[in-house]
């Protein structure tokens, strides 16, 4: 981000023409939600058609897919989705008539300057615990505003703006830095695992952004405090922490885990304030619920409301979302895509205790892939089958060299006991599934593109016999 982009502001509280370029992506239609909500006449234009955009159309955002000049009529402010490249034909339009042409870091700093922001952040984690606090706040009667990167399962998609609350919750993007232009009162840092190093290119500048988030916080900053990646933060001052040390300013303990949900206490100060049940599996799911309670409580919210929030969550899009079951066969779809992500997940389907878990991953990004393929070598242990894919691109160009085969190379290299298999294409992996899956096995789907759509397309075909 340039000096004279960082500067570049605007005042939302006049209702204006805002366009949105790339408004297909989660954290673009939450944006678009957000602005519509707020009394904005909202437009956009995406490369191609996303189920998303029905729910944008429904709302009565005018939507376009492909990118033209001819896609609006002069908005009084164009925003744009990172993923736009330059060149884009309607930023160049924009920009030849004197419109304003906010990143996505400036947009969302505006909306935050409007209220008492909650500022969610990590290298993962951040989505699904920005989603637990919005769900807890909510049936706490706070009616507060949220502006989350995935689709919450109560409402269908991760925004909404509440005119007659002070609170919003947000979730803080790190991969491009624009976290830092947020104004946040509160914040809760859940990870600080080497990630988007393309962005950054070492781990020390990822960490001292992290660094510097927590020190431009207001107010109080919640944190992990059980990983080694997050120790060099706990000197900040306004810290709390969570996790199961017993050092924690709010401990989790005695965590008891199901196929679909979870129970859990947290103690603070020596003293259990509650047993938590949340109607989602996985310890690292109880954690982010813990830094939920942490905010609540420390908001002054009563322990039953916030026992009833817990409970009344439902999920979020993709993070361990249930889509079916055909022929004795379970199908789960999970966003991981970074090892610890992984890792989780597969520990969350094992207490499900399936016959068999058929792990399938897809890699995501060329560059990530390159940075990060070792690291996935011991991120499988809780699967019986192991299926690695091609790399989804995410739009990036390919680098000579790295396939989806660098991941299943280092995972066989850990697990000589199981089959590692690499399908690289589709079509071929529809044909090893239908032959390996049988009655009792869970198949689990991984990855962060398009191998979320490939359950249906599974279950559909088992059907069909």
């Amino acid at each position: 981000m340039t000096e004279s982009e960082r500067h570049l502001s605007v005042d939302l509280d006049t209702p204006a023409s805002i366009h949105i370029v790339g408004i297909g992506g989660a954290g673009m239609r939450s944006i678009a939600n957000v602005l519509a909500d707020m009394g904005h006449d909202v437009s956009g234009s995406d490369l191609k058609y996303s189920p998303g955009l029905d729910q944008l159309r429904s709302k009565g955002i005018s939507v376009t897919i492909g990118h033209s000049k001819s896609n609006f009529a002069n908005p009084k402010i164009l925003t744009k989705s990172t993923a736009i490249p330059e060149g884009n034909p309607e930023v160049i339009a924009a920009l030849e008539a004197g419109i304003p042409v906010l990143t996505r870091a400036q947009i969302m700093a505006a909306i935050t300057a409007k209220k008492n922001s909650i500022v969610v952040a990590g290298t993962h984690g951040k989505t699904t615990t920005s989603s637990i606090l919005s769900v807890l706040l909510s049936v706490a009667d706070t009616e507060p505003s949220f502006l989350i990167g995935g689709d919450l399962n109560e409402i269908g998609c991760g925004a909404l703006w509440n005119k007659t609350s002070d609170l919003l919750v947000v979730e803080g993007d790190e991969s491009d830095g624009s976290f830092l232009e947020l104004n946040s009162d509160i914040s809760i840092i859940t990870s600080v695992e080497s990630d988007h190093l393309a962005y950054y290119k070492d781990e020390s500048k990822l960490k001292e952004a992290f660094r510097e988030f927590a020190t431009k916080t207001k107010g109080l900053v919640y944190l992990y405090g059980d990983s080694p990646e997050t120790q060099y933060l706990k000197d900040l001052p306004n810290i709390r922490t969570y996790g199961e040390a017993l050092s924690s300013t709010y401990q989790i303990r005695n965590y008891k885990g199901k196929r679909f949900a979870s129970c859990f206490e947290i103690v603070s100060e020596g003293k259990v304030i509650g047993t938590f049940d949340l109607a989602s599996p996985g310890f690292h799911n109880a954690l982010n619920a813990t830094a939920a309670v942490a905010v609540a409580v420390d908001l002054g919210l009563s322990i039953e409301k916030i026992k009833k929030g817990i409970s009344q969550f439902a999920g979020v899009a993709r993070r361990f979302q249930y889509r079916g079951e055909v022929n004795g066969v379970s199908f789960i779809d999970d966003y991981a895509h970074l090892p610890t992500e992984v890792e989780s997940a597969l520990e969350a389907a094992k207490e499900g205790k399936w016959n068999r878990i058929i792990a399938v991953f897809q890699p995501h990004r060329f560059t990530r892939t390159n940075d990060l393929a070792p690291a996935f070598a011991d991120c499988f242990q809780d699967a019986n089958e192991i299926v690695i894919t091609g790399i989804y691109s995410a739009g990036e160009k390919a680098i000579p060299g790295v396939t989806g085969k660098l991941v299943a190379d280092a995972v066989a290299s850990k697990t000589t006991a199981k089959s590692v298999r690499y399908c690289e294409h589709r079509e071929d992996l529809i044909m090893l599934l239908r032959e390996l899956l049988v009655e009792g096995d869970l198949c689990l789907t991984l990855g962060a593109g398009d191998l979320t759509n490939i359950a249906d397309q599974l279950m559909g075909e088992l059907e069909d016999g």
